[in-house]
Order: structure tokens, then C-alpha cells, then sequence
């Protein structure tokens, strides 16, 4: 197999060509450098009468016989000084032919062995053909589309230890031609595709193989990245869930440690702290082991720590590294434990590492060897980077415990609502009878039928706006601070560094004035920590500048090690706001579940959500009447009324202004609901009834049709039904509430406009009265009230 596009299905035809660096040195031939001007004389000397190096070439025979010449052309972009430490190599992108690579490059894939094959190990093949349509979207028509993923080969080294090598291309020697048959691309064939990732047939439709020329090569310059990869290894092990149950996990985490340490025979293991009965515990998991407790269950810290180890592990919460066990062993003449335990494993060297959090040590992570002095003190601080990863999945852990120890109803449930407990109650006595009586016990489907559904939410407007305006406060304040702190260090001492540092806050100040962005709080942060931050410390040894250093540190929140002013106001109101309509709520279901049982539940997210079910299956008696329906949805509206007045009197009180608008949704025939036992809630039955929740998760945004306005206002209960004979009902229930003074007479019917899958929806929307306190006996409008409160 001679032609490199053999057995490749790409939108391009691939030619190897030196053309465009050629070029390059035609414009260099021309300088006033003599010796520049020189040196790309001789390499287009180099190219003279051999037209296919420009011309490209297909077979890779001709890249062997050429290669000296080609050799001679890449000689400035592999440099002779710089072989024997750049791992560069140059090929054609996504495939594994390479024809020129420095020294360093090739002694990494000898010392890999014979059996190595060099592939790119994240790279699937439906996306390297739609990574070169995005390339040809660039090149040839100027659309700019993100899909750029980091590329990396995985190399064992000498020791057989997994080397990770990212891969970064330099394209700058490319053009890309396409055939007179290439169909040509448009916006409209742009917006299809970001829609469609995964239909290849589209990809291939508007991109046919073969249908472009890629011409030229591209330089691959790869950088060992072993240390990053393998913390990114150790953070996604402990991320997934039940991972202790898989065989392969702990002989992956071998090899995860075997990489970040650079030693190939060491071994991991693990031990939990029981603060209460002062002992280590062993973890129970396929292959989970214990190298401080060896065969036993459980031992009693004082029984398996000397006291230094004790102190240095429990109190100081610090490493504690053994580069010679039998060495120690000897010295503590056998009377230190943890030297006695790990010499009887043949263990020559160990590192122990406490995993601790603020409120003390959760466990002992143990690195062993049979091998002395592989282990030592130095090689320990390379853990300090994934200490927080494993404190983090050892935290969940023990939460995941405690949670398994809550009784059977709990692990199978959760807490439930009063008005279905009976029917849990009656499963949980099946299931004990069943596992009494031997069998296998399971928890059978809880499911209601035939009862109708109320949805109601109270939700506060513009609340990511507020978020973003508190949070671009915040930041320019901090920012203004580092750099007034920056400005007085530089006049001390004219570095470098202090300017490049302002130019960097600058830019993030223009950026947060002019187009905040979502990540911009994330970058900035970042900065802070890791630039700004390790400055600061420094620059506090400065006596001129302390006083204004400890300011700044002063005016940092120690819990979330920001400055958080006003953040913590919006954070604060969102808190207030969710607590006191929730309370209120509350307080009112109270009064309505003696009226008729019925099911509720609420959900607090930027503001406060309700969903109720009534039915005969859920009251279990032969007491239910239409009559407790359409009573509910009088009190459901009245109380929506009276919340819109609670905040609203509570309203001066918020450390940030916000408003709220309230929406009822109409569902006017029965559904089922059933229990779902993965998501411990409620949820509804059937395709025609999920219709339902589509529209309470989408109405709320929804616009009044051929308008840009939201169907829910501030100061407006807004109630959408699909029905006549809805608007009929609840234009009743909307005069009743206008005579008692909690509605406006400015009644308006809308239609929506057509959401995904839903249409025909309406709504009736009718302003809400305010009053302006408790004893006033005033009305108000919305805006009335606001004139009022501001008076």
C-alpha cells in the first residue's frame, strides 16, 4: 500500500506538498540578510527538478526516496541544536504517516518497543471526517466553527510506564483546493449542519469524499503532559459512581499513581478514619486493600500508628513518607507498628498520606513499593495536586454510607408526602412480608390514576441579569484593588511582570463593562488565584505596601475566598425571597388539606414552583366531587394573589430590588402519575399526559403571538389553559376575586405563540391588588405600589 489515501474516507484527497513553505523562502531568498538570503537559496535549490515536491505527493515511497531533500527544506522548522529535546514531528493531519521527526521523538517510539503502533487515542472516526469538514469551513468559506478537542498519543517509556503526549498542529504550510464537483457551501447548509453532529450521511452530503485537496503538511508539536493527564485520570475515577464495585478500578488507579509518580511497582491502598472509636477501617471494594491494617477489618489508631506517625497524620494532617521500612524498623527496634505491618508485606518503602478536610482526617491514602528509597519525602509533595480529588470522592463516600444506614422505606423512597403515604406505607408492608417469608423482595410500581393536576409558580424576573450585574460589581471592585496595589508595586520596582498583570486586568475590566460573558467570572477567578494571589504574599513583606495588601485580604470572604458584596445581597434576596414564599405557601396548604386531601409538593429555584394532584385514588375513599376540584383552583388563585402581595410588602426589606411574576397552568383533563424510583419523585404517566410537563417546563418563556412580550409580567397573574370551557371556569373564579378586591378589572385574553409540540394555548391575564401594608385598606396597582413604597 503505496498511496497515503488508501483505506481513508476524509473529504480530502491528501498530497504531501512543500509548496507553501517554499514560498516562504522565495520571499526570504529576497532579504537583506545575506546569510538568510543565502540559506533559502539553497533549500530552493534543494526543490529544483523535482516538480512533485510542490506539486505534492501521494505515494509514500516517494516521501522515502525525496527524503533527503525534504529533510534539507524542514531544516529550520526542526532545528539541529533543539532535536534532542523538541518532540516535533511532520505529517498530514488525523493520520499516523509521519516523514520527518527530530531525534527526541524518535527515541520515545524506539524505546516504546516493536510492537508499539503510534495512534491518536481520542480520535473516533466519524470525527476526524467532520473535523475536516470544519477545516474546509474555515479555509474555504470563512465559517468559524469550535470543534477543536485536545489530541494525544499514550507512550509507554522504558520502564513501561504510560507517557501521555498532547498534540498541538501548526497548519501555517496548508491550502485546501476544492473540485470543480465540490457542492458549494451556504449559511442555510451551515445552520443544518450545527444540528445535525451525528447524521454523517448530511456531513458527507455536503462534504462527498475526496471532494477537496488538502496540500501541504502540518508540524506537530507535542509536549509530554503525563503529570496533567494523570490527575485528569485520577479526578474521573473518583467522579463516577460505584466505581469500588468495578474489578478493573483499583488496577487502573495503580497505573494512574504508577504515571504521576514515574515508578512502575507501587501499589495503592486506602484506610478510613473512625473519628468517634479513634481507628482505621478498611474500605470494602473489588481490590480495595490496606497496607496499614493488612488482614484485619479494623484496628485501633494507637495499634497502627507510633506516635510520631500519629501526630503527623492526625494532628498536623502532613505526609508522613518511609524511604527505608527495614531501616526504621531496626531503628525503632520493631516497637513502631506501622514499620512491623508493612516489613511483613516485604513493603521497602512507603508514602502515607492523610485525607483530610477542615474538620479533620477522613483517611489514610497509602503508596507502597517493594523497592527502598523509591518512596520518599521529595516524591510525596507530588500528591498535594490530588489530595482534593480524593477528598472530595472519600467526603461522598461517607455520605453515600450514612445514607445506606437510613431505614428500608428511605433507601427504596423518600420522604413522602401525607396525603399518599398510606399506599407506601401498604408497599413497605409487602416487601417486609416478602423478604420475611424468604422471597426476593422488590418494591412494585405506586402509581395514581385519574387525578387532575395543578401547577402554580411565583418566579422572580431578571434574576440572571441581577446575578450578572452583582457579579460584574464584584469583580471590577476586586480588580480595581489588585490593580491600584500592582500600579503602587511597579513604581517601587519597574518589573515587567506588573505591566504585563495590568494589561491583563484591563482587559478583563473593558471586558466586563462592555460584553460580560458567562465564563468571565471563571477566568478572572483563576487569574486571581493563581497569578495574583502568590503575588500578593509576596508583596506583603513590603512595607510600604502592607497596609493596602492588608486591606485587599480584608476584603476578601474567607467561605468562598472572593470579594462577595454584592453577590452575597443578590444571593441573600434569592435566599429571603425562596424562604418567605415557601413558608407562606406552607402555611396555606395547611388550611387547604383540611378542606380535601390532596397530593403537593414545592421546589424553590428562582422562586417558588408548586405542583398539587387531586383524586379519588389518592383520598382512598369514595369521597371525591368535581366541586373539590374547582375549589382548589379558587384557593390555588387566591393564594398566588396573596404571595404577590406578601412579597411585595417585603419587597423594601431585599438588600436587591427584584420583581416576581405569577403563572397558573390549566390542565382540564385527568392523567396518572407513578412514582419513580431512580428520580424519588412523581412524574406523570404516558405519552399524551407528558404533553403536560413539556408545558410547564416552556410556558413561562413563551411570548403572546406575533409579539416579542412574555406572557408572564410583573404585576400580572397570567393563566394558561387550551379549553373553553377553562376560560370560562376561571373568568368566574377571576370576577369572584375582582369583588373581593385581590384582582384588577383589566382582564385581557392572549393567545401564546406556538412552543415545540404544543399549540393552541391561551391565556387569561388580569393585573394583581396590592396593598400598600397589612392594615391598609387601600388598592393598589402594581404601579401604584411602586410609587407608594418609593414616596
Amino acid at each position: 500500500m503505496n498511496d497515503i489515501n488508501e483505506n481513508i474516507e476524509s473529504p480530502f484527497t491528501l498530497k504531501v506538498s512543500f509548496d507553501q513553505i517554499l514560498k516562504h523562502y522565495e520571499v526570504l531568498s529576497k532579504s537583506d540578510d545575506e546569510f538568510i538570503a543565502a540559506k533559502a537559496c539553497r533549500v530552493l535549490k534543494t526543490a529544483e527538478g523535482y516538480p512533485e515536491l510542490r506539486d505534492g505527493i501521494i505515494n509514500s515511497q516517494d516521501l522515502v526516496t525525496r527524503e533527503k531533500e525534504i529533510r534539507i527544506i524542514l531544516q529550520d522548522s526542526f532545528s539541529p541544536i533543539l532535536t534532542k529535546n523538541e518532540i516535533k514531528t511532520a505529517s498530514v493531519p488525523f493520520h499516523n504517516l509521519i516523514f520527518n521527526s527530530s531525534e527526541r521523538f524518535k527515541s520515545i517510539i524506539e524505546t516504546a518497543g516493536d510492537d508499539f503502533e503510534l495512534q491518536i487515542k481520542n480520535m473516533p472516526e466519524d470525527d476526524s471526517y467532520i473535523i475536516a469538514c470544519t477545516i474546509i469551513l474555515s479555509f474555504c468559506y470563512g465559517y468559524h466553527i469550535n470543534f477543536k478537542r485536545p489530541f494525544y498519543y499514550e507512550i509507554p517509556d522504558a520502564n513501561g510506564i504510560m507517557q501521555y503526549y498532547k498534540i498541538l498542529y501548526n497548519a501555517d504550510f496548508v491550502e485546501i483546493i476544492p473540485s470543480k464537483n465540490a457542492p458549494k457551501i451556504t449559511q442555510e447548509d451551515v445552520d443544518e449542519l450545527l444540528d445535525n453532529f451525528d447524521n454523517m450521511e448530511m456531513w458527507k452530503e455536503k462534504f462527498p469524499p475526496n471532494s477537496y485537496t488538502f496540500k501541504g503538511f502540518v508540524i506537530s508539536n507535542i509536549f509530554n503532559i503525563t503529570d496533567d493527564q494523570s490527575i485528569s485520570n485520577i479526578k474521573s475515577s473518583l467522579i463516577g459512581e460505584d466505581k469500588r464495585k468495578d474489578k478493573s478500578f483499583m488496577e487502573d488507579f495503580h497505573q494512574i499513581f504508577q504515571s504521576l509518580l514515574g515508578l512502575k511497582d507501587i501499589k495503592v491502598g486506602f484506610s478510613i478514619y473512625n473519628e468517634k472509636e479513634d481507628t482505621f477501617e478498611h474500605v470494602y471494594g473489588e481490590g480495595m486493600n490496606s497496607f496499614l491494617l493488612n488482614h484485619l477489618d479494623t484496628n485501633d489508631c494507637s495499634d497502627t500508628l507510633c506516635k510520631v506517625s500519629y501526630n503527623r497524620l492526625l494532628k498536623e494532617k502532613k505526609f508522613y513518607a518511609v524511604s527505608d521500612v527495614d531501616k526504621f524498623h531496626k531503628l525503632s527496634k520493631g516497637k513502631a507498628p506501622q514499620y512491623k505491618t508493612l516489613k511483613e508485606q516485604h513493603i521497602k518503602s512507603a508514602i502515607l498520606a492523610p485525607i483530610a478536610n477542615e474538620n479533620g482526617l477522613l483517611g489514610i491514602l497509602e503508596i507502597v513499593s517493594e523497592r527502598p528509597k523509591v518512596l520518599n519525602s521529595i516524591n510525596a509533595n507530588k500528591l498535594k495536586d490530588v489530595m482534593p480529588f480524593i477528598v472530595s470522592a472519600v467526603e461522598r463516600s461517607k455520605n453515600e454510607e450514612q445514607n445506606l444506614i437510613e431505614a428500608i422505606i428511605q433507601q427504596e423512597c423518600t420522604s413522602i408526602h401525607p396525603s399518599v403515604n398510606w399506599r407506601f406505607e401498604k408497599e413497605a408492608k409487602i416487601f417486609i412480608k416478602d423478604q420475611f417469608n424468604g422471597n426476593k423482595p422488590s418494591f412494585n410500581k405506586i402509581a395514581f390514576e385519574n387525578i387532575y393536576p395543578l401547577y402554580g409558580q411565583i418566579d422572580i424576573k431578571g434574576s440572571s441579569d441581577a446575578r450578572n450585574w452583582a457579579t460584574q460589581q464584584d469583580l471590577t471592585i476586586q480588580l480595581n484593588g489588585i490593580k491600584s496595589i500592582i500600579e503602587a508595586a511597579f513604581d517601587i520596582e519597574k518589573l515587567p511582570i506588573y505591566e504585563q498583570y495590568l494589561y491583563q486586568i484591563e482587559a478583563f475590566l473593558e471586558g466586563l463593562s462592555t460584553h460580560f460573558q458567562v465564563d468571565s467570572e471563571q477566568q478572572i477567578s483563576v487569574f486571581i488565584k493563581q497569578d495574583i494571589d502568590p503575588l500578593l504574599e509576596h508583596l506583603l513583606v513590603v512595607e510600604s505596601l502592607r497596609t493596602q495588601v492588608e486591606s485587599y485580604f480584608g476584603s476578601i470572604d474567607d467561605k468562598v475566598d472572593v470579594l462577595y458584596n454584592h453577590r452575597k445581597e443578590y444571593d441573600d434576596t434569592i435566599a429571603l425571597i425562596n424562604k418567605e414564599m415557601a413558608s407562606l405557601l406552607d402555611q396555606k396548604q395547611v388550611e387547604a388539606q383540611v378542606m380535601y386531601p390532596h397530593y403537593f409538593e414545592r421546589f424553590k429555584t428562582d422562586g417558588v414552583e408548586h405542583n398539587m394532584y387531586i383524586g379519588e385514588s389518592i383520598t382512598k375513599e369514595n369521597s371525591f366531587n368535581p366541586i373539590y376540584l374547582y375549589n382548589l383552583r379558587l384557593w390555588q388563585l387566591q393564594v398566588m394573589c396573596e404571595m404577590e402581595n406578601s412579597f411585595y410588602l417585603m419587597q423594601p426589606n431585599f438588600p436587591v430590588k427584584l420583581d416576581v411574576a405569577s403563572m397558573i397552568l390549566v390542565f382540564n383533563q385527568p392523567l396518572s402519575i407513578s412514582f419513580r424510583m431512580d428520580e424519588k419523585q412523581f412524574d406523570v404517566d404516558g405519552t399524551y399526559n407528558a404533553r403536560y410537563e413539556i408545558v410547564k417546563k416552556r410556558v413561562d418563556k413563551a411570548y403572546i403571538k406575533g409579539t416579542k412580550e412574555r406572557v408572564t409580567q410583573k404585576g400580572k397573574i397570567s393563566i394558561i389553559y387550551s379549553q373553553k370551557q377553562d376560560e370560562i371556569e376561571y373568568l368566574r373564579y377571576v370576577k369572584f376575586l375582582q369583588s373581593k378586591k385581590y384582582l384588577d378589572n383589566d382582564i385581557e385574553i392572549v393567545e401564546l405563540q406556538d412552543l415545540q409540540a404544543v399549540t393552541g394555548l391561551k391565556a387569561i391575564r388580569v393585573s394583581v391588588l396590592y396593598h400598600k401594608d397589612k392594615d391598609d385598606q387601600s388598592f393598589y396597582t402594581y404601579e401604584d405600589l411602586m410609587k407608594e413604597i418609593s414616596a
